[in-house]
C-alpha cells in the first residue's frame, strides 16, 4: 500500500502487506481500511503504520465500506464482516454460503452486498438479514444506494434496481 503526496506525486509512506492488496481503500477518521491477502489492515492515514488487522481466513477482494464507527467488508471464506473500525474487534459475521467479492454499500442502517446469486440487505447493527434478492447468477459487482433505490449488476446480463 502506498501514500503518495497529492501534489508532487512523492511517496510518503508504504505498507508491506507480504501478498496481493485486492481492495480498494475506505478513509475514515485518518485511518486506512484496505483488504490485502487474508486480512483487513487499519493503518494510520499519515504514517502508515498499522492499528490492526483482522485475518478472514481467505482472500478479501471486497472493498471496504465505513460507517458510524463499524467497517464492513466481504472475503472468500463465504462472510461479511462488521468489525469496530477503532479496534478492529468482531461484531457480527453473516454467512452467504459462497466466497464474497461485492463490496458492500451502506445506507440508513442497511449493510447491501452481493454474493453468489443474490443481494442481500443486514441490518448494519446486528448482520441480521433484512431481505435477499435472487438473481441469475452471481452478483460479484458492488451495490449502489440512492434515494430509496439500490442498483447492482449480475453476471446473469442484468442491472437491477430495487426499491
Amino acid at each position: 500500500v502506498y501514500a503518495l503526496d497529492a501534489t508532487s506525486g512523492e511517496e510518503r509512506w508504504r505498507f508491506d502487506t507480504g501478498e496481493n492488496v485486492n481492495s480498494s481503500p475506505a478513509v475514515y477518521e485518518g485511518v486506512v481500511y484496505i483488504g490485502g491477502d487474508h486480512y483487513l489492515y487499519a493503518l494510520a492515514a499519515g504514517t502508515g503504520e498499522e492499528r490492526w488487522r483482522f485475518d478472514a481466513d481467505n482472500w478479501v477482494l471486497s472493498s471496504p465500506a465505513v460507517s458510524e464507527g463499524m467497517v464492513y467488508f466481504g472475503s472468500y471464506d463465504q462472510h461479511v464482516y462488521a468489525l469496530d473500525a477503532t479496534s478492529g474487534e468482531e461484531r457480527w459475521r453473516f454467512d452467504t454460503g459462497e466466497n464474497v467479492q461485492s463490496s458492500p454499500a451502506v445506507c440508513e442502517g442497511v449493510v447491501y452486498v452481493g454474493g453468489d446469486h443474490y443481494l442481500y440487505a443486514l441490518a448494519a447493527e446486528t448482520g441480521r438479514e433484512k431481505w435477499k434478492f435472487k438473481t441469475g447468477d452471481w452478483v460479484l459487482s458492488s451495490p449502489a444506494v440512492s434515494e430509496g433505490m439500490v442498483y447492482f449488476g449480475s453476471l446473469d446480463g442484468y442491472l437491477y434496481a430495487l426499491e
